[in-house]
């Protein structure tokens, strides 16, 4: 109730916690994202941990970046701080006794009201070993590689390094995990109570300090990028660390090479569209072609009731090129080979892919229910819709909410149906029509006709805004056909216009 109540009164929501409350402001953030996707116009949500033991898996983090969600979790981990590295995994392997001990240390850490915690701490024995435990621990999941099935630890969304010289931000799987294994064998185990209560002096130093740069020692590096790196160490504090500043050193190059390979793929991107365009080219001739056809059966139903023609068959493979394209950039997404800004910064790729979409989805539900996919898999919308589809609406929701499009007056027909859908919404009332005239259930009855009503205030909506192609009113067309039927049909004729 307090959420529903926010998200009347703003558009962007901050969740934050502390230790354990960041584990909980995780899970809060995951689950409002979620909830929010079906909510127009969309929220913007950040969430910042500070300190948080580790959450989730391999399976989840893959789901935060396929979802690009990956830009809205923030996470504050101190270096030496050892509770980021803590996760259930670890704990289940230790005994009964060390189990409780760490359950006491933690929650008289954390309890505000705790009187007898100065009275039993942990002793230095104690202390020497649970970050021996530790590092022990992050060690084998650096041996076990990004690969291994038994790795605990799979990092979500961005990691903030904090030390006493400054800062560093990574958002790379395998480069975090790197760095909390390096960062963490830098500490000692006096630190590692003191670096978890830490995280409100490091909030108060990074929103005083300033960036500072020595102009006098450019010259030593022979580019800006290895002063940069230089800069990076020393917020780290590994400059001084001869043992951890070649490996912390490798762990950027890699974060920069990888960031590079993102950039490179979507130039190739960029090539390779162009390179598929004429056949986009040839389907939108086939669709004028169709739309000025004496038969005035429209774009739509030509493709689907097609013969022996020769051109259908090469639209048909051309259709299949545009798709391999189209499903090859959502695998690049799913595998986090496109920067986390794709494709927010890329306005072509946007309007190339909601084109794309206009265009050819119709043609996909004809060749659905040509085939009869329907009657094997169901109906299109809920069974047979192609998970690119959904992406490219997303990217196009968030566009026009960003650019407050979508919402001017039309005085024509639009060249391509906004709502790409609208054919299989068609096939769905073209079977309840068929299925009233020998139902005698009262109750399928009326449902069945409310449904046929719904759908045809929907068409009213879209005829009158003008927001259909001209395909749709041909004459001959699946939806002409329907309305006729239609009216036929009811008791109280209404004439769309």
């Amino acid at each position: 109730m307090q959420i529903d109540s926010l998200l009347e009164n703003t558009k962007l929501m901050v969740i934050t916690g502390h230790s354990i409350g960041g584990s909980i402001a995780f899970l809060t953030a995951l689950w409002l994202l979620s909830y929010l996707k079906s909510i127009f116009p969309p929220h913007s949500v950040l969430c910042i941990s500070f300190g948080s033991p580790f959450l989730g898996n391999e399976s989840l983090s893959r789901a935060i970046i396929c979802e690009r969600w990956g830009g809205n979790f923030c996470n504050v981990v101190s270096t030496h701080d050892i509770i980021p590295r803590l996760s259930l995994n670890q704990l289940l392997v230790l005994t009964p006794q060390w189990q409780a001990l760490i359950r006491f240390w933690y929650t008289s850490m954390m309890s505000p009201n705790s009187t007898n915690f100065t009275n039993r701490q942990l002793t230095e024995e104690d202390k020497a070993w649970l970050f021996s435990f530790i590092v022990a621990d992050m060690e084998r999941l650096e041996q076990a590689g990004e690969g291994s099935g038994g790795r605990s630890f799979w990092p979500s969304g961005n990691y903030l390094f904090c030390s006493n010289e400054g800062a560093i931000c990574l958002d790379n799987v395998v480069s975090v995990n790197k760095m909390m294994h390096l960062m963490l064998r830098t500490g000692s185990p006096n630190c590692i109570i003191k670096e978890h209560l830490k995280y409100g002096w490091y909030v108060e130093r990074q929103t005083r300090q300033s960036l500072k740069r020595s102009f006098m020692e450019g010259d030593l590096y022979e580019s800006s990028y290895e002063a940069s790196l230089s800069m990076a160490l020393n917020s780290l504090g590994t400059h001084q660390q001869v043992s951890i500043a070649p490996m912390a050193k490798d762990c950027l190059t890699m974060v920069r090479r990888m960031g590079r390979t993102q950039n490179l793929h979507v130039a190739n991107l960029a090539i390779r569209l162009s390179k598929i365009t004429p056949y986009r080219a040839e389907i939108e001739w086939y669709k004028a072609c169709c739309d000025n056809s004496d038969e005035q059966r429209g774009y739509y139903d030509s493709f689907k009731q097609r013969g022996a023609s020769k051109r259908e068959p090469k639209v048909n493979m051309n259709r299949f090129k545009l798709a391999a394209f189209w499903d090859d950039v959502s695998r690049m997404l799913d595998r986090n080979e496109l920067p986390l800004n794709f494709p927010k910064s890329l306005e072509w790729i946007i309007e190339e892919s909601q084109l794309y979409k206009l265009l050819v989805e119709p043609l996909d539900i004809a060749e659905y229910y040509r085939l009869g996919m329907h009657l094997k898999k169901g109906h299109y919308i809920s069974n047979g819709r192609e998970r690119r589809y959904e992406i490219f609406d997303q990217w196009w929701t968030e566009r026009v909410v960003t650019e407050k499009l979508g919402n001017t007056r039309r005085t024509k027909c639009a060249s391509l149906t906004r709502d790409t859908c609208f054919w299989a919404r068609v096939e769905e009332a073209k079977e309840w029509l068929d299925k009233i005239k020998s139902e005698s259930n009262p109750n399928n009855l009326a449902f069945l006709w409310d449904k046929l009503d719904e759908f045809e205030a929907y068409a009213t909506k879209l005829v009158e805004g003008k927001e259909v192609s001209v395909d749709v009113l041909a004459k001959n067309s699946s939806f002409s056909s329907w309305l006729e039927e239609w009216r036929a049909l009811k008791p109280n004729q209404t004439v769309l216009t």
